[in-house]
């Protein structure tokens, strides 16, 4: 008896991968008999140009330079890609973007304190130098590197307050992801539904409640929109101003360094000459007064934009303990307890964040939750 194969009859996932196969094929723009070769199709593709975005080539660039294999930021495993990754679905980008905000505060947190240290090790060495001249300069160009150490913390600090409006966005979008999943998924039921018994009389039913999801949702999605718009501007108005305070009393230090040198006489000394004796004591102490009152002076400007300041004193706090070692009695030098910590005033203003109730997410109708239930009992019985 000779064997003779079996044909097993099609099982119901190949039906469906055929299925499949078959409107992907119809419904595929490139299927098209000549449209791959209508010289439209170049047109119907964006491009952009990569000087005016930063999106463009954006894999290639990626590969190229990773080298096509996994190096830093590859996308290697951590606990902080896992929580991005169960993060919902319209939140997940924004998520990453503030995490990534996070690691950049962290960077000038840390540049600031590098800067009040530097200055400390300047002072203590121009102390040690035994040269009176370069002890009093070495202290008090401490002191200026010490406060711009302290405005680099300072703006850390701005930064994360501008962070906490992008927060407000991620919180709407993760309340806005349960009203579509819910309108889709009441669509999907409604389709499997006619596919099954076109002539249910849950129908009716399912329809009434996906008009409902869809209303729900379309107060949703607005509420969206206007918080996002309203709450990026807001995010970065914040930052933009930090910025420029921060860059504008950098500035003001600097100069104020440069004056500070200035004073320091670098003509060169014979051997067995004795050297000048160093007159500029008083004058060094006075530049010092100098950039502090040019600090606590300091207003933000209103710019060419016609967009006003998000507030009337500076972001940036000034006085902290940072480089009080540098000016205190307990200092290497003695006698210079004049820095630009004298007042201990503080100017700092946190960036409050308004509009605080819209993150608790959306609030639900009273009404369409009492028929979205009698709706929900009528396809139980």
């Amino acid at each position: 008896m000779s064997s003779q194969p079996v044909a097993l009859p099609p099982t119901r996932k190949s039906g469906e991968e055929g299925r499949l196969s078959a409107l992907i094929q119809q419904y595929s723009p490139f299927s098209i008999p000549g449209f791959t070769n209508s010289p439209g199709v170049a047109q119907l593709i964006p491009s952009r140009n990569r000087a005016l975005s930063i999106r463009s080539n954006k894999s290639r660039g990626n590969s190229s330079q990773n080298g096509g294999r996994r190096g830093n930021g590859g996308g290697g495993f951590s606990f902080n890609s896992l929580r991005g990754n169960v993060q919902p679905e319209l939140s997940r980008k924004l998520y990453r973007l503030i995490k990534s905000e996070n690691n950049l505060i962290s960077a000038h947190e840390a540049a600031g304190r590098e800067r009040v240290s530097i200055a400390t090790q300047l002072s203590e060495w121009g102390e040690h130098t035994g040269d009176e001249s370069i002890s009093d300069i070495s202290d008090k160009v401490g002191v200026v590197l010490s406060e711009m150490g302290e405005l680099e913390e300072s703006y850390a600090h701005a930064l994360d307050d501008s962070r906490a409006y992008l927060k407000a966005i991620r919180n709407t979008e993760k309340s806005v992801q349960p009203s579509r999943d819910g309108k889709s998924k009441i669509a999907d039921d409604i389709q499997k539904l006619k596919m099954k018994e076109p002539e249910s009389a849950k129908l009716v039913v399912l329809e009434q409640q996906l008009v409902r999801a869809e209303a729900e949702n379309l107060v949703a999605e607005a509420q969206l929109t206007n918080i996002t718009r309203q709450k990026l501007k807001e995010a970065y108005e914040a930052e933009f101003a930090a910025t420029i305070e921060r860059a504008e009393k950098q500035i003001l230090l600097a100069k104020h360094g440069r004056r500070l040198l200035h004073l320091l006489d670098d003509a060169p000394v014979a051997p067995g000459d004795a050297v000048a004796p160093y007159p500029h004591s008083q004058q060094a102490r006075q530049i010092l007064n100098d950039a502090e009152d040019d600090l606590r002076d300091w207003q933000p400007q209103p710019d060419e934009f016609g967009v006003a300041p998000p507030q009337n004193e500076p972001l940036l706090r000034q006085g902290t303990a940072g480089s009080e070692s540098l000016v205190s009695s307990d200092s290497p030098l003695q006698g210079s307890g004049v820095g630009l910590k004298g007042k201990g005033t503080s100017t700092y203003d946190e960036v409050t964040e308004s509009g605080s109730g819209t993150q608790g997410g959306l609030r639900d109708n009273d009404g369409l939750a009492d028929e979205r239930e009698q709706d929900e009992a009528q396809l139980r019985a």
